[in-house]
Parts: structure tokens; C-alpha cells; sequence
């Protein structure tokens, strides 16, 4: 030690010397003075001012022109007023939940305190400390995460919004927006979960209950753990005979009452659009990271990409029964669809399912997972080949064609022999298709589809993907977002339906930014299209034809496993036009011998599709494709001569048009000549007429 001594002195010196003690406090002063500043600035900007009113309104959903198009109703978005419900429920709750709640501006240094302490031993924030209006600063405008940084927030939010509103006024939106468990949020839809009454109607004991539950919602719901929420209900009974809220009688016989549950339910969410809605909330979920409760409870303004018109004729659609086969048990033909916009990949409108529709169930249009069938030949096969140098008339071979354990057929057993690409995309032949994937490489034809935008497992990578032979599957929301590449110039836009999510106080929450993959060039989606064009007009598709429009698209279907039954298990039609795509599958959720779809290939689909397609071009522009199909190009193919020949008399017209320019500049001075020329001859002529008139008028 005594060795070390020297530079113990000397560091101490240097210490001293340069004042580092005071930089360091003063370092750490700034740090604070700075921190606080930002959080202060923080709470300002979020104008809490417009708080109350953003949480007594419903969640609003907008359309694509900002209009309203519907709301998410719950029975929170009605609440209490605190003046009509009886002193001891919100007494209760202040009781246990902030006893120093009309003391304090938004914290108290004294829970603080303690809940630091208990996070410090426990090496991690373990919540705590909360007052009413941090609480709900927390449920009304923050996350539920359990940092430092969120707490800081919520504390200056908290003195922000004490600036704001009166005492009454925070109790009461605390109260009709907290959760109580068993799905109930708000004290009143508590009241009706746990006894089946008003909430003007409960008894202390209930009241204290129902205080009682707040502290972990989960674990205390009496449904669960009756004795656990009887035993907080005590704790919470003593706290307000402490605090002199209930007397010593009340609270003998309120410790007595033998609580008696009963479900009175009363949870409701109400919604239009109920499929698109449900899509939207999981989209917010999913990519924006909120979560269900903040979406149904904070008067959220969230702007889509829908289209009420095409989301009305989609679900007038699915509703009309006759358009569906029938099955001898009655169960019900499913079916999703999707359309977007191609431009900016909005969703226009979707549809998941005929029937009832449970809140957020299943969604065919974006969840479901089945096999493409002959709809991925364009993607996998066709798109890459022409990228390849393969031509729209390229011939392929139709032979019977085998590669190790896998063997195609076509539809109808037979083969050709050698058919070009057009008429074996127009005919949907599978054995061509495979034969082509083959040769242009099957990872050529996977990178295809990564790009394409549609997922495939380890398994899936095999010649049979040509064919749509997958595990898992795509979703009509899937597919209908690969083929708006084509009648976008070979751009993908990301499929999205949320463009923007506004909080209660008016804060951006989220906000779509677009973001596009580069999938093939101009001219392949340009050939794609010719070739697409004939599977309506000639090919398997004829039956989605629309009267005035040009529709592009391709069918699919996949085959049941039972062949001695004439049928199939999945049908597809994927289409689009110049400014709209629609994707569409049809099944059951379940096939066997009993449910399956009576036509083979996609004939029930197609006149579905139409249906659709017939009513939605109402409410698009017009709008051409720029390319012919290639039947219109074969037909007209004397057109190209014509055109050199009108090209060429063009050109000559411009070159004599010039030399004629030319030759006028040159003369123009002759011609100025001849003109001055002219004018002196004119004007002899004039004054011989004015002597001849003048000799007339003498005689």
C-alpha cells in the first residue's frame, strides 16, 4: 500500500487540480436539466387538451378519400358519469389504486420512491408507483412497456394532463377505460361481467371487488380465483374503513356479504366492413405494433386504402347465395377476395367468408394458406423465361415428361407434341409449364418468386411449383399483390391497407411508407399481358369477360384426392385491369368426399369473379391496355406493314414540307419583288379608274 500512496497523492492532486468533481456534477445537472427539458417538450406536444373527447369517441375508420367509413363501437366508448354512480365505487378505487390522488399533480414522490427502491432490489422494472392520472396516461397514450424512459414519459404526460382537467374529470376517464378482466373494460361493463348490474346498483362489497381486480386483472378474475379476489376485496374494504370512506358498520357488513357472480355479458364490438376492419386491426398489430386494446379503446383515427363502393360490391357479392354451388349438408362454400390498386398496392376491398363473422375470425382473404394451382405459372415459369430470351411464340414441348419420381399430366390426358407459349398459357397445359421450368433452372424460377413476393417452404422446391404444388400456400391477398406487378411496368408495390393511424390527442401514431421491389422489366409484363388478355378471351377463362373492359388473368384450380370423384378441391381466379387487381379462391375449409367443388377446373369461380369484376369496373376509370393481346396481334399482322408504309409517306410528307420552306426563305426577296411590283400596277390602275370617273361626272 504504502507503495501505491504516491499515486494516490498525485492522482488526488490531478483531481483537484482540475476540478473534476464539479464538471462531473455539473455534467450530471445538465443531463438532468436537459432530460427534463425533452420530457417536458414531449407532454406538450402530445395536446392532452383533446384527451376526454378522443377516448369517448369510437376508433374511427377512414376511406381512401377520407371520408368515414365506419366505427368500431365497444361498450367502453359509453361509460358513467361519475355524478350518477354511488360516492363508495370511485371511493373504492382511490382507496386502493391512489389514496393521495386529490393531493398530489399527476405523481406522487412518495410512490415513486418506494416503487424505485423495489425495482432497485429486484434488479428490474417491476412497475409501481403509478398514480391515477400516470395510469391513465399509460392505457390512453403510451405503450405498456416497463422502461425507465416510458415511466419518465408517463410521468410528464401525467403533470400535463393535471394541467388540463379537473380531478372528477381524470377519475372518470380512468374509470371507464381501465380493465377489469374477463374482457371487460370500464367500470360498467365490469358491473354487468361480474354481477349482472348497473353499475349504480352495486353494493360496497362489489365495489371493493371490483377495486380490488385492478392490481392484476388476470389473476384476481373472480371466474378464476374467486377466493384471491375475496381476499383483496377485504384489503381494500380496510384500506377505505382507514381512510374513513366507509364506517366501522359498513365495513362489518360489507366484509360479510357472500358475493354471488353472474354474467350479464354485455360486450359488444359493432363494426361495418367487418372483414376489411378486422384486416386493418390486424395490419396495425402486426406492422405498427399496437395491440388490440389500445386499438378498441383510444378513439384511434386510422386511414385506409379502402374503397367503400368496390368493398360494398364485394360483400353484395358473397352474400347472393345463388352465385355459390350448394352442398347436400348445407355447410357453406368459402371463398376470399381481394382488390387493389396495382399503383400504390392499396387495398381497395376484401372479403373472407360467407356466413357469420366472428370479431377478428378467420379471414380467407389475407389468412388462409392452399395451393395456387395453374395461377402460378405466370410467376414461377412464364415471367422468368421471357427474362430468360424465351419469345411469346417460343415453341415448348408438350411430350410426356418425366423427372424422377415427378410426372405431370395435363387436364385432359393428352399431349400435343409442340404448342407456343401463348396457347399454353391460353390452354393452361401443365406439361409445357414444367417442361419450361426445367429448362430456364427451377432456382431461376424460386428467385422468381421471391421477387414475386410469394413465400414457399424447402419442400416446395420441385418442378411440381410450376404448378402451384406447395405445403403450405398462398392467400388471395398474396396473390392478388404478385400480379399487380404486371400492370404496373414490373413493379411491386407493397400490399397495405392502413396509410395512417392518428392518436386521441392528434399525434401521428403510425404512418404507411411506400416501399416497391423492382420484379421484372416493362416489356415482359408487357408480353405477360398479351398473353394474359387471351386466357380471357379465348382461353380458360371466357366466362370473366366484362362487357366494354379489358380484363387480364389467369385461372387456377387444385385436384381432390379422391379421383374416382369428378370435382376439385380449390378454385382460383386471379385478374386485372389497367388500374385494378382482384384475386379470388373458392373451397371449403374442409374437403372430403362430401364438400368439394362440383366443376372441374374453375368453372364455379369464374362467374363469381365476374359477378365482382362487373359491378367494380363501375367505379374505376376506364382505362385501356397499351399492348394487344397476342390472338389481336396474330389477326392484325399485316398492321406492322401498314404502318411502316404510313411512317414512311409521314416522313416523305415532312421532307417536301421542308424543301417546300426552304425554297419560300430563298425567293422570299423575288417575291418581294413581284408583291412591290404588283402594288404599283394596282395603283396605275386605281388612278386610271378615278380619271375615267371624274371625266364621267364633268360630261
Amino acid at each position: 500500500m504504502e507503495r501505491l500512496k504516491p499515486y494516490w497523492e498525485g492522482f488526488r492532486r490531478f483531481w483537484k487540480k482540475r476540478h473534476l468533481t464539479q464538471i462531473i456534477l455539473l455534467a450530471g445537472l445538465l443531463f438532468v436539466l436537459l432530460a427534463i427539458l425533452y420530457f417536458t417538450y414531449l407532454a406538450t406536444q402530445a395536446n392532452v387538451s383533446t384527451l376526454k373527447a378522443g377516448l369517448s369517441q369510437a376508433t374511427i375508420i377512414y376511406d381512401k378519400d377520407g371520408d368515414e367509413a365506419t366505427q368500431i363501437r365497444t361498450e367502453r366508448t359509453e361509460g358513467i358519469e361519475l355524478a350518477d354512480v354511488p360516492e363508495y365505487v370511485p371511493a373504492a378505487v382511490v382507496s386502493i389504486e391512489d389514496e393521495r390522488f386529490y393531493e398530489h399533480n399527476g405523481f406522487d414522490i412518495k410512490g415513486i420512491t418506494r416503487a424505485f427502491f423495489k425495482n432497485i432490489f429486484a434488479g428490474r422494472i417491476t412497475g409501481g408507483g403509478s398514480t391515477i392520472t400516470q395510469q391513465l396516461t399509460k392505457n390512453a397514450l403510451l405503450t405498456s412497456e416497463q422502461t425507465y424512459k416510458r415511466k419518465a414519459e408517463e410521468l410528464f404526460l401525467a403533470v400535463e394532463i393535471e394541467k388540463h382537467y379537473k380531478k372528477e374529470e381524470i377519475l372518470q376517464m380512468y374509470l371507464n377505460h381501465v380493465y377489469f378482466g374477463s374482457g371487460a373494460w370500464g367500470i360498467s361493463q365490469a358491473s354487468l361481467k361480474y354481477f349482472n348490474k348497473d353499475i349504480k346498483e352495486v353494493s360496497i362489497s362489489e365495489a371493493a371487488l371490483l377495486a380490488g381486480i385492478l392490481q392484476a386483472p388476470s389473476a384476481l378474475d373472480p371466474y378464476n380465483n374467486y377466493d384471491g379476489a375475496i381476499s383483496r376485496r377485504n384489503v381494500v374494504l380496510k384500506k377505505m374503513l382507514d381512510l374513513n370512506e366507509i364506517t366501522e358498520k359498513e365495513y362489518q357488513k360489507a366484509v360479510k356479504e357472500k358475493i354471488v357472480l353472474e354474467n350479464g355479458g354485455g360486450s359488444f364490438i359493432e363494426r361495418e366492413y367487418p372483414y376489411f376492419v378486422d384486416a386493418v386491426i390486424d395490419e396495425a398489430i402486426n406492422k405498427y405494433g399496437l395491440t388490440q386494446e389500445e386499438i378498441l379503446k383510444r378513439g384511434y383515427k386510422i386511414y385506409t386504402e379502402m374503397d367503400q363502393n368496390l368493398q360494398s360490391t364485394l360483400e353484395k357479392t358473397f352474400a347472393r347465395d345463388s352465385l355459390f354451388p350448394k352442398s347436400a349438408d348445407g355447410t357453406l362454400v368459402q371463398g376470399g377476395a381481394v382488390l387493389l390498386d396495382p399503383e400504390t398496392g392499396g387495398v381497395r376491398g376484401l372479403v373472407g367468408g360467407r356466413g357469420e363473422q366472428v370479431f377478428r375470425g378467420f379471414n380467407r382473404a389475407t389468412q388462409i394458406k392452399v395451393q395456387p394451382g395453374s395461377t402460378m405459372k405466370p410467376l414461377a415459369v412464364y415471367t422468368p423465361a421471357l427474362e430468360k430470351g424465351y419469345k411469346i411464340d417460343s415453341m415448348l414441348e408438350d411430350k410426356p415428361f418425366k423427372k424422377g419420381k415427378y410426372e405431370p399430366q395435363n387436364f385432359t390426358k393428352t399431349f400435343k407434341g409442340e404448342v407456343p407459349m401463348y396457347e399454353a398459357l391460353e390452354e393452361s397445359l401443365n406439361v409445357p409449364a414444367v417442361w419450361l421450368l426445367d429448362q430456364i433452372g427451377l432456382e431461376t424460377g424460386l428467385k422468381s418468386l421471391d421477387r414475386f413476393g410469394i413465400p414457399y417452404e424447402k419442400d416446395d422446391e420441385y418442378l411440381g411449383i410450376a404448378l402451384g404444388g406447395m405445403t403450405t400456400g398462398v392467400s388471395p391477398l398474396q396473390m392478388a399483390s404478385a400480379y399487380s406487378t404486371f400492370p404496373n411496368d414490373g413493379v411491386r408495390m407493397e400490399n397495405h391497407l392502413i396509410t395512417k393511424i392518428i392518436g386521441p390527442t392528434g399525434n401521428v401514431i403510425a404512418e404507411y411508407e411506400p416501399e416497391s421491389t423492382r420484379v421484372t422489366s416493362k416489356s415482359v409484363t408487357d408480353d405477360m399481358t398479351s398473353m394474359l388478355l387471351d386466357v380471357i378471351k379465348s382461353g380458360t377463362g371466357q366466362g370473366a369477360k366484362v362487357t366494354g373492359f379489358q380484363i387480364a388473368g389467369k385461372t387456377g384450380s387444385t385436384q381432390l384426392d379422391n379421383g374416382n370423384i369428378s370435382g376439385t378441391k380449390d378454385q382460383w381466379f386471379v385478374g386485372y385491369t389497367p388500374n385494378l387487381v382482384g384475386a379470388m379462391w373458392l373451397g371449403y375449409d374442409k374437403t372430403d368426399d362430401q364438400h368439394y367443388l362440383p366443376s372441374k377446373s374453375s368453372g364455379d369461380v369464374v362467374p363469381i369473379f365476374k359477378t365482382i369484376m362487373d359491378q367494380a369496373v363501375q367505379y374505376v376509370e376506364p382505362e385501356n391496355f397499351k399492348v394487344l393481346s397476342v390472338s389481336d396481334k396474330l389477326a392484325n399482322k399485316d398492321n406492322g406493314n401498314v404502318n411502316e408504309k404510313v411512317e414512311e409517306t409521314k416522313k416523305v410528307i415532312k421532307e417536301k414540307a421542308e424543301e417546300l420552306e426552304t425554297t419560300i426563305k430563298e425567293n422570299s426577296s423575288k417575291w418581294s419583288q413581284v408583291v412591290d411590283e404588283i402594288k404599283k400596277d394596282v395603283k396605275k390602275i386605281n388612278d386610271k379608274v378615278k380619271g375615267k370617273l371624274q371625266e364621267i361626272l364633268e360630261n
